[in-house]
């Protein structure tokens, strides 16, 4: 990947963290001069990843979740979100809508399928005990009018 501009943020798995990564994450993009949308979009996106990182990956406020931002000349904007966490044992699984291992009724199992509604792809990599990696891409100007 050719990237224009880059930007890497590394902060400990604390929820009040998902704020600070969105809004950095956005500052970052908005060089591209998206709509709001486009920016709705991959904020809610990040949330998303984050807070998976933070609720499942980890479970403790200690780890920590490192995001890289690339923009390529083709106003493309491919977004990592890493955790060294407890990993995922069947990717496939875990993707599928409504999908969750958690007790808490206040997850519903529909992150991935968020993060892959609002981007225009989606890649999980992980392996048990060795954390998890979502990538996230977008073009930024993608649905313009013309």
């Amino acid at each position: 990947m050719t990237e224009d501009n880059k930007m890497t943020l590394t902060f400990l798995s604390r929820s009040v963290n998902e704020g600070f990564a969105r809004g950095a994450v956005a500052a970052f993009v908005a060089q591209l001069d998206p709509t709001l949308e486009e920016l709705a979009d991959i904020k809610t996106a990040v949330s998303e990843a984050v807070t998976n990182s933070i609720v499942h990956g980890y479970g403790h406020p200690t780890g920590l979740i490192t995001i890289d931002c690339y923009i390529n000349n083709a106003k493309t904007v491919t977004i990592s979100i890493h955790d060294d966490g407890r990993g995922i044992s069947d990717v496939h699984q875990a993707i599928q809508p409504l999908f969750t291992e958690s007790n808490d009724t206040e997850r519903s199992g529909m992150g991935f399928t968020v993060m892959e509604t609002f981007m225009d792809s989606m890649t999980v990599e992980s392996k048990p005990d060795c954390g998890t990696t979502v990538t996230l891409t977008k073009q930024i100007g993608n649905n313009l009018n013309l």
